[in-house]
């Protein structure tokens, strides 16, 4: 699973860039939707426990997400023009989706007012995607990050990647206590750590992950362990009244259990060997996953689309109890993800097409080839002097 060569696109991790997606969907919808019920309740019926472990199962989506692109980007040169496509890209998705959602009357939860304008108008900066904002942060430090990680050798990084989880994800894992410097996993700084992983295991390789069934079992185990500790934080709370704050802290990202669980599931995906069609499938959609992101957590639809596809029918079922609840739940969030992960990819590609037209287009007045000439020069700077040669 190491290796130093640079890949072209990889079936297996299109495929399970896609898988992440979903999660990451399902996440959205189980939080948005209102359907986690209150862990400090004193009861919780069957279709709350069953959301409860759908959340464990899915929350390794975005470390997962970070670890297929620090897999790649580790081995690969910081592009101005890929950091300009990037902007543009969220850019579009923000304004446009953002207005559409306002204009429709579809926007909710949110104030349609100055600041909801400048949210759309400045996307990286104000955050209106935490995750792009962290991702573009990382991407900026990249020319220095990838080098030093390209550079130093197995004890090296070990010793550097070991201090940095120390720091950001084991301390506040094992202390009964908030950490103030604690984010929770949506910084830059929990993504340092998970790209440096990335890269450790693309070099070195871990000898634990060379195994399917020990990727599989270090990812589900992961996932009942964290299912498991936020039941028990639970448990503890209701008898003593202490640890409230604590209650969610097995499910966020920078936890050491949603951590190894992504490395579980990530190792899986890796030993996996895609062909034919499949294979050809996944590496056509797979790009397309950032769209289906940009597009369903968008402010101007962020809080409305939940109710689309039955958030307040499951709600409904659950609040009802019954055998019949985990079953509705479960339907509904499948439909929402299928519905969202599908109109996410056609949108996505749609955009592609458009700016692959205009860039067509565009090549036609000199000016704009000059300035990708110049672009092209700038991204030479950061190529390494031996691909350079070569």
């Amino acid at each position: 699973m190491h290796s130093d060569k640079k890949q072209g696109r990889m079936a297996n991790l299109e495929m399970l860039r896609c898988v992440a997606m979903m999660m990451v969907v399902v996440l959205h919808y189980l939080g948005k939707g209102e359907l986690l019920s209150d862990l400090a309740g004193d009861r919780l019926g069957a279709g709350a426990v069953a959301a409860w472990l759908l959340e464990a199962f899915c929350i390794v989506a975005v470390n997962v997400y970070m670890l297929i692109s620090g897999y790649f980007l580790c081995c690969s040169s910081f592009k101005v023009s890929r950091l300009i496509r990037l902007w543009l890209q969220v850019w579009v998705y923000s304004v446009g989706v953002g207005l559409l959602g306002a204009l429709s009357g579809v926007l909710t939860g949110v104030d349609f007012d100055a600041h909801y304008l400048l949210t759309l108008v400045f996307p990286i900066s104000m955050g209106h995607y935490w995750f792009m904002t962290a991702y573009v942060f990382l991407y900026l430090l990249l020319p220095f990050v990838a080098a030093a990680a390209g550079r130093m050798t197995r004890q090296q990084l070990q010793a550097a990647l070991s201090l940095l989880l120390f720091t950001f994800c084991i301390l506040k894992s094992v202390l009964p206590l908030r950490l103030e410097t604690d984010g929770m996993g949506y910084d830059c700084l929990w993504y340092l750590c998970v790209f440096l992983t990335a890269a450790y295991i693309r070099r070195f390789g871990i000898p634990f992950l060379e195994k399917s069934k020990n990727c599989l079992f270090l990812y589900v185990g992961g996932c009942l362990l964290i299912f498991g500790g936020t039941f028990l934080l639970r448990a503890v709370y209701l008898r003593t009244g202490s640890l409230g704050r604590m209650l969610k802290m097995c499910l966020e990202y920078n936890h050491i259990l949603p951590f190894l669980a992504a490395v579980g599931l990530f190792g899986a995906f890796a030993r996996m060997k895609l062909k034919g069609r499949c294979a050809e499938l996944f590496c056509r959609i797979g790009p397309c996953t950032l769209g289906v992101y940009l597009l369903h957590e968008n402010l101007g639809f962020r809080y409305a689309w939940q109710s689309w596809f039955g958030a307040g029918k499951a709600a409904a079922a659950m609040a009802e109890g019954g055998p019949g609840a985990v079953g509705t739940l479960l339907l509904w969030t499948a439909a929402a993800v299928l519905g969202i992960f599908v109109c996410g990819i056609f949108v996505d590609m749609l955009r592609k097409g458009i700016f692959d037209l205009l860039h067509r287009g565009l090549l036609k007045f000199r000016a704009y080839g000059g300035l990708l000439k110049r672009l092209e020069r700038v991204d030479g700077l950061f190529v390494p002097e031996k691909e350079a040669r070569e």
